[in-house]
């Protein structure tokens, strides 16, 4: 393979994984400011955090990194699907971590669907959502953490019959 075709696929590649990185982490801060904890634990009273205690501004803010988020996850999904998924293949815990990304997709657009005017469903019902849509983030940032610290990967390579990458 020429050196310089892969240089090229892997700052794409670190482009989109910062991108991903940076996604997350601002899902994560503003999700936990959809809750009074910053403005209860004087986080906000730091200099430059004011804006974690307005619910307004992190319920949009959240609002844009999932749209950000949506957007990266359909490209790399269509990317797997179109150009990868004859050379790799979807490891046990990328299995994993699709099936809880995908309970946390589902609990967010009811939960924005609720936020739309005219929503029947019942207290009970959202308060289930709320709570399982926290649960599986947790989830998901613990099983991340963990194949970050194991170094298990969303995908592995397909092998020949002799053992050599395809």
């Amino acid at each position: 393979m020429n050196p310089q075709i892969k240089d090229n696929a892997a700052s794409g590649n670190s482009a989109i994984r910062y991108l991903y990185l940076f996604t997350v982490f601002f899902l994560t801060l503003t999700g936990f400011g959809q809750m009074p904890i910053f403005k209860r634990y004087y986080i906000a009273d730091i200099p430059g955090l004011g804006w974690l205690a307005q619910f307004y501004v992190t319920h949009y803010i959240h609002y844009l990194g999932a749209i950000i988020f949506l957007a990266l996850v359909a490209y790399l999904a269509v990317d797997f699907l179109i150009l990868k998924r004859k050379k790799v293949h979807l490891t046990r815990s990328g299995y994993l971590r699709g099936a809880i990304f995908i309970g946390i997709l589902a609990s967010g657009v009811i939960l924005v669907i609720r936020n739309l005017e005219g929503t029947p469903f019942s207290s009970a019902f959202i308060i289930t959502m709320d709570l399982m849509h926290l649960g599986l983030v947790m989830m998901f940032l613990m099983a991340s953490v963990f194949c970050l610290v194991t170094g298990k990967r969303w995908v592995m390579p397909k092998m020949n019959r002799e053992g050599n990458e395809l």
